[in-house]
């Protein structure tokens, strides 16, 4: 029953502004690959890509054998969903 209930608050969840550029980053993307960095060149939080992961709106794509601590991820469908659903 708990399981249910957070499926349906993290699909209820709207992204944050800086979890909405993140995500909007691999809208087009091959493959819908997110970046480590963003514009700036600032490397993007590690919060920032855990919390977008624990909501399912990224997954993990690859392990970076140069650097193992980097979160290297892609867009998912329901990230998709949650971007377009903060669109205004």
């Amino acid at each position: 029953m708990s399981e249910l209930l957070a499926d349906t608050n993290t699909a209820k969840a709207k992204p944050s502004k800086a979890q909405r550029r993140y995500l909007e980053r691999g809208l087009h993307e091959p493959g819908g690959k997110l970046p480590l960095f963003d514009r700036d060149g600032q490397r993007i939080k590690d919060q920032t890509i855990r919390s977008c992961l624990s909501k399912g709106w990224c997954e993990p794509w690859y392990r970076n054998p140069i650097k193992p601590d980097w979160l290297v991820c892609k867009l998912t469908d329901a990230g998709v969903a949650a971007i377009e659903g903060t669109k205004d």
